[in-house]
């Protein structure tokens, strides 16, 4: 059931449940989708019976994700591609600090429901970082000295990419390469000199930087703080992991896999990051989120976009 919605030229945004909002939408609408699904019950986010953070257990979660993923397959057109943002999540099985594949089985679950899985890119997170705002323990300082054996590894957040078995009938293309650089390496001056390059594309080196960063398995260089604001739609019994995906990802991930005018879905909206990032590069935006709270911050939000900062603000000021 839909709750409240807000639809305008360039977005559509619902508070209700993903499933609900899944099965209005048109076989084969979809050119894209980026999310982060609910870490099998690592975070709770809301007490809903229809919040798939409140899966009894990891088996249970992935009985009520397939569905998700079925619907995913339903409405991406074909060829076109899905993003899952993810990471290793605790076991609680074999020991206190034993991890479970998570991302694995993302993967052989879309495998399964007829995505060709395409690759995954690690995204870099300071250790120390990590230890202040999840408090774990085997992170540490003290647990090395005391006995390493135990000590932890700051995991990276991973985005796993799929495609949709079948033939994409448009080419994603990009005929004047790309224009701007989501990321915080400094790029070299004579890099910069080609910037609004008009000549051949093979000898556009700014675009090749650029194309060299993103093409990588390993994103050390993504802007970890840059997030649209999300502590204000935190109610007081939030769990401490509550956190915007960074827009560096959702921005490459956009552009690489998409043209300028064409959809992007994302499931489980949060505080409206993905739809915001589609916005911001000429992409139409829609997305569903379940918990008021998130829902209204997503508007405020999405109202407030700034539709130029992509190349003149990168680092987006609220």
């Amino acid at each position: 059931m839909i709750k409240e919605e807000k639809i305008t030229n360039d977005y559509a945004i619902y508070n209700g449940d993903c499933m609900s909002i899944m099965r209005d939408l048109p076989d084969e609408s979809i050119h894209f989708s980026i999310y982060s699904p609910p870490f099998c019950g690592m975070y709770h986010y809301s007490s809903s019976d229809e919040d798939l953070s409140n899966a009894d257990d990891y088996e249970t979660f992935f009985e009520h994700y397939e569905y998700i993923v079925k619907e995913k397959h339903r409405i991406t057109k074909n060829g076109r591609c899905t993003a899952v943002h993810c990471m290793d999540t605790p076991s609680g099985n074999s020991g206190k600090d034993s991890l479970t594949d998570f991302p694995g089985d993302i993967i052989r679950l879309h495998q399964k429901l007829g995505f060709d899985y395409i690759g995954r890119h690690m995204i870099w997170k300071e250790p120390l970082t990590v230890r202040n705002r999840t408090m774990q323990h085997n992170l540490s300082h003290k647990t090395t000295v005391d006995d390493s054996t135990y000590a932890g590894v700051a995991s990276a957040d991973q985005l796993l990419m799929f495609r949709k078995k079948g033939e994409n009938i448009i080419p994603v293309q990009h005929p004047t390469g790309f224009s701007y650089y989501a990321g915080e390496n400094k790029m070299p001056d004579e890099i910069l000199k080609y910037k609004n390059w008009k000549g051949k594309q093979t000898e556009n080196r700014f675009s090749h930087f650029i194309w060299r960063n993103y093409a990588s398995c390993f994103w050390d260089d993504i802007r970890l703080d840059n997030v649209l604001p999300y502590k204000p739609g935190r109610d007081k019994d939030d769990e401490k992991h509550v956190h915007a995906l960074q827009l560096d990802v959702i921005y490459r991930a956009i552009v690489l896999r998409t043209n300028p005018g064409e959809t992007v879905f994302t499931p489980f909206m949060g505080v409206g990051s993905e739809v915001y990032g589609a916005v911001q590069n000429g992409r139409k935006g829609i997305g569903a989120e379940l918990k008021p709270s998130y829902f209204r911050q997503a508007v405020r939000n999405l109202e407030n976009i700034k539709y130029d900062a992509v190349e003149d603000h990168p680092t987006l000021d609220f």
